[in-house]
C-alpha cells in the first residue's frame, strides 16, 4: 500500500510538471515565514489566480486547498500562486499583508509571467474563503482581485453562527468584543456595489463546521442585493474541507462549473482603453435591478466592445458639493476611480446639488468641480474629461430643484468645461420633453433611458475621438 502512495504522488508530480513550466518560490518576508509558490503554466491564458489555503487561521491546509489546484489550472493555460500566509494569532493584519503583497506582485510582474493584470483572481478555501473575501472587500483598488472563487468560505465574524476558531484567531479575544470590529470583518456587511469583485461560492449543504446559510449564503444575499455579479453552487454532500480532493463526489461536477464560470467572464485587454463613469444615483443605476448588468455603464460596455474597459464609479445621492450632505469625493468610489487612472472620465453630478440643503453651499460648486478636474489629470494628465449635464428633474423627488439645475449648475459646468478645455453633453436638453424614459419618481431613467443615455454617450466616444 505504501509504495503505491508513493508511486501515486510521484505520477502526480510527473503530471503537474509537465503542464507547469516554471515552480518556484517567492518569500514575501524577509524571514521567509510567508512565501508564495507560484507555478506558471506552459501556455499562459493570461488569467491569474491567488490561492489562500484554510485551516481556521490556526495552520495551513495547504495541499488539497493549497498547491494540488495547480494539477487542474496550469493546464488551461493559468497561472496560479498559493500564499502560505502568517497566522494571524490576533493581529488580522498579518495575514493580510501576505496576501496583499501577494497579489502586488504577480501584477507588477503580469509582463513577464503571461499575465493580464485586469485578470487576477483569488480562491480561498474555509478561513482562507474568509481572508479572501476580506482582501476583496476592504483592499484598496490596486490589490484587489478581478475576480473571487470562495471555497465553503467562513464569511462572518460572529462565533455563535460561524466557525468559532477563526474568528478568535482573525480577531483576536479582545476583537472578538468589539462588534464593530465583528461586524465590518463580516464580510457581506462590506460588499460594495460595483467595486467588490464577481464571486463564485462553492459549498455543501451538509457543511458541520462553517454552516453555509449563516456564511457563503450571507455573502451571496450580499453580492445579489447590490446588484453585483455572484453565482452559488451548493452541492447535496461533501461536508467541509473538500477543496480539489479526487475524493469528493461530485468533483468532477464542481470543476465543471467552475470551469464555465471562468470562461463566462468577459475580461478587459491589457491596453484597453480606460472609461471611468463618475455620479450620481443615475450612474450608480438606482432602480435598475442588476444594475452592474443593466446600467448606463454596462450597456456603454456593451457598445464600445472590448477595445474599452467602462468602470462604474456611481454612488447614490451624492453631490459635487463639498459641504453637500453627501460628498462624492469623500467616497471610496472616487478613490478606487483615481486609482483606476481612467483614459476617458463621464462625470454626470448636480442633480443632488440642487436640493436646499446642498445648493445654500452653491458658491463653491464651481470650485469643488474643479478640484475634482484637478485630481483627475494629476493621476491621468492626458485623460479625456466630458461633463454630463443632469437630465431633467420632471418632479421634485427628494426635493431635487429642476430651475437651480437649469439656471445656476448647468451654466456654471458650461464655463468650467470652457475654460478647463472640457467636452460637454447636454443630456438635460436631450432628455427635455421624454418623462417616458425616466422612473415613476421622475428623476432616474428607466430601463429605456438608460439604454438612451448609454446611445448618448457612446456615439459621443467614438464620434468625437481627440
Amino acid at each position: 500500500m505504501k509504495k503505491m502512495m508513493i508511486l501515486g504522488l510521484s505520477l502526480f508530480s510527473l503530471m503537474v510538471q509537465a503542464q507547469t513550466a516554471r515552480k518556484f518560490t517567492i518569500d514575501l518576508t524577509e524571514d521567509g515565514k510567508a512565501q508564495m509558490v507560484c507555478f506558471l503554466p506552459v501556455t499562459p491564458s493570461g488569467k491569474a489566480i491567488v490561492g489562500v489555503p484554510g485551516g481556521g487561521y490556526s495552520v495551513l491546509s495547504n495541499g488539497h486547498e493549497g498547491y494540488l489546484a495547480s494539477e487542474w489550472l496550469n493546464p488551461q493555460g493559468i497561472s496560479y500562486f498559493v500564499v502560505n500566509y502568517r497566522l494571524p494569532n490576533g493581529d488580522r493584519t498579518i495575514p493580510i499583508s501576505d496576501v496583499e503583497k501577494g497579489i502586488r506582485i504577480v501584477r507588477d510582474s503580469a509582463q513577464a509571467w503571461g499575465i493580464n493584470p485586469h485578470d487576477v483572481g483569488i480562491m480561498g478555501f474555509s478561513a482562507g474563503g474568509h481572508l479572501s473575501s476580506v482582501i476583496s472587500t476592504h483592499a484598496d483598488f490596486d490589490v484587489r482581485p478581478d475576480f473571487s472563487i470562495l471555497f465553503y468560505p467562513v464569511i462572518s465574524m460572529d462565533e455563535r453562527v460561524s466557525h468559532k476558531w477563526s474568528c478568535v484567531n482573525f480577531l483576536g479575544e479582545e476583537g472578538q468584543k468589539n462588534p464593530e470590529l465583528v461586524r465590518d470583518f463580516s464580510t457581506q456587511n462590506a460588499v460594495r456595489r460595483h467595486l467588490t469583485p464577481p464571486a463564485i461560492i462553492i459549498s455543501a449543504s451538509d457543511d458541520r463546521l462553517v454552516p453555509f446559510v449563516t456564511n457563503g449564503l450571507e455573502y451571496y444575499k450580499a453580492m445579489r442585493m447590490a446588484g453585483n455579479d455572484c453565482a452559488m453552487y451548493v452541492y447535496p454532500t461533501g461536508d467541509h474541507g473538500f477543496g480539489f480532493g479526487p475524493w469528493f463526489k461530485y468533483h468532477k461536477q464542481m470543476l465543471e462549473d467552475l470551469k464555465a464560470w471562468l470562461d463566462a467572464r468577459q475580461v478587459p485587454k491589457p491596453d484597453a482603453v480606460r472609461v471611468a463613469c463618475i455620479g450620481n444615483s443615475i450612474t450608480d443605476g438606482h432602480g435598475i435591478d442588476m444594475a452592474t448588468a443593466y446600467g448606463y455603464p454596462a450597456l456603454l460596455q456593451k457598445k464600445l466592445g472590448n477595445d474599452y474597459w467602462v468602470k462604474n464609479f456611481g454612488v447614490s445621492g451624492r453631490t459635487m458639493l463639498n459641504k453637500g450632505d453627501f460628498p462624492y469625493m469623500n467616497e471610496v468610489a472616487w478613490k478606487d476611480a483615481l486609482a483606476f487612472k481612467p483614459d476617458i472620465v463621464v462625470i454626470k453630478l448636480g442633480t443632488n446639488d440642487s436640493k436646499p440643503q446642498n445648493w445654500q453651499y452653491g458658491k463653491e460648486f464651481k470650485q469643488d468641480l474643479e478640484q475634482m478636474i484637478k485630481e483627475l489629470r494629476t493621476v491621468s494628465p492626458k485623460a479625456r474629461i466630458i461633463l454630463c449635464t443632469p437630465i431633467p428633474a420632471f418632479k421634485s423627488s427628494w426635493d431635487i430643484n429642476d430651475a437651480v439645475i437649469i439656471n445656476e449648475i448647468i451654466p456654471i459646468q458650461q464655463k468650467v468645461a470652457k475654460n478647463l478645455g472640457l467636452e460637454v453633453i447636454d443630456l438635460h436638453t436631450l432628455f427635455a420633453n421624454s418623462a417616458d424614459l425616466v422612473q415613476e419618481d421622475g428623476i432616474h431613467p428607466n430601463d429605456k433611458g438608460v439604454g438612451r443615455m448609454a446611445d448618448i454617450i457612446s456615439e459621443q466616444l467614438l464620434n468625437q475621438k481627440k
